[in-house]
C-alpha cells in the first residue's frame, strides 16, 4: 500500500481538518470537516473519516473503513495502571465505526487494542484498552467493553449493556439488550438476563452462517448434554472425551473447558442449571 505524508495531501481532505505531518494517509482517504489526525497514524486506501473525528497514534487503520462523525479513536487508555509506555491500536479492513464510538489504546508497553475486519460498532460503543474483536462482530448502541475483553468472530451484542474486564465472548454468540455480562459467553448460544443465563442455541445465526443440518444437530445434542442433563458442567464436558465430533462442538467444549479452568471469570451458567452451578 502506497502511503504519502500528510503535507502532500490536498484532495479529498476538508480544509478545516488538522493532520499532523507525521501521519500517513493513502491518497484516497477522505477526511471531513474539523477532523483531527495525530502523529503516527496510518490510514489505508478508501477509508472515510467523518467530521469532528479525533484519531491519535500509534494507530493503524486498514482499507475501506467508515468512521462516522464524533468518534474518538486511539486515545490514551483510561486504565489507571497506565505508566506512559508505547501502546497502540490496530484496526483492520471494512469496519463501520459509527457516531461517537470511543476506542482506546492498550495499557502495557508494547501492547495493542485490536479490531479485525467487517465489524459494525454502533453509536456510543466504547472499546477499552487491550480488547480484541475478531471479524464480523456487531455491537449495538451504547454498549461498553471493559479492558481485555475478547470477542470471537460473528458474535452479536445488543445495546445498552456492560461487559466486565477479561470476559471472553464466543463465536456466533448473541447477547440480549441490557444484559449484565460478568462471565464468559459460550459460543453459538443466546445469553440474556440479569443475572445473565444461557437461554438457547443461536439457531438463526448458525443458519445464516450456512451451518449444515448435521452440524446444527450435533450442536443441539451437545447443548442438551451440557445444559439440559443431570450432569455437572465438568462431567458433561468430560463425557465428550475423545469421541469424533464436529469442529463446532469441539470449539464449544474447548471454550467451556478453558473458561471453567480460568481463575478470572468462568462461563455463564445455563437456564436450567442455575442451582447446580451455584452449588458445584
Amino acid at each position: 500500500m502506497q502511503m504519502v505524508g500528510a503535507a502532500n495531501l490536498t484532495r479529498l481532505i476538508h480544509p478545516t481538518a488538522v493532520i499532523d505531518p507525521g501521519a500517513e494517509l493513502d491518497p484516497s482517504v477522505k477526511v471531513g470537516p474539523f477532523a483531527v489526525i495525530g502523529d503516527r497514524v496510518k490510514i489505508g486506501a478508501g477509508t472515510s473519516i467523518g467530521a469532528h473525528v479525533v484519531i491519535e497514534g500509534p494507530t493503524e487503520i486498514g482499507i475501506g473503513n467508515q468512521i462516522f462523525p464524533g468518534a474518538a479513536i486511539g486515545l490514551e487508555t483510561q486504565d489507571l495502571k497506565y505508566a506512559g509506555g508505547e501502546t497502540g491500536l490496530k484496526i483492520g479492513n471494512y469496519n463501520r465505526i459509527r457516531e461517537y464510538v470511543t476506542i482506546n489504546r492498550a495499557t502495557g508497553d508494547g501492547g495493542f487494542t485490536v479490531i479485525g475486519d467487517n465489524n459494525l460498532l454502533m453509536a456510543y460503543v466504547h472499546i477499552a484498552h487491550d480488547c480484541c474483536i475478531e471479524d464480523d462482530v456487531k455491537i449495538a448502541n451504547a454498549t461498553s467493553l471493559a479492558g481485555d475483553v475478547y470477542i470471537e468472530s460473528g458474535a452479536v451484542i445488543s445495546g445498552v449493556l456492560g461487559i466486565h474486564q477479561f470476559v471472553r465472548i464466543g463465536k456466533l454468540a448473541m447477547i440480549g439488550g441490557m444484559t449484565r455480562i460478568q462471565r464468559d459467553v459460550p459460543p453459538f448460544t443466546i445469553v440474556e438476563g440479569n443475572p445473565a443465563r444461557v437461554r438457547s442455541l443461536n439457531l438463526v445465526g448458525m443458519k445464516r452462517s450456512n451451518f449444515s443440518s448435521s452440524e446444527i444437530t450435533a450442536l443441539k445434542e451437545a447443548y442438551r448434554v451440557i445444559y439440559n442433563s443431570e450432569h455437572t458442567l465438568q462431567a458433561a464436558l468430560d463425557s465428550f472425551g475423545t469421541a469424533e465430533t464436529t469442529a463446532q462442538v469441539e470449539h464449544l467444549v474447548k471454550f467451556l473447558q478453558a473458561s471453567s479452568q480460568s481463575p478470572r471469570r468462568g462461563p455463564i451458567p445455563g437456564r436450567l442449571r442455575d442451582r447446580r452451578d451455584t452449588e458445584s
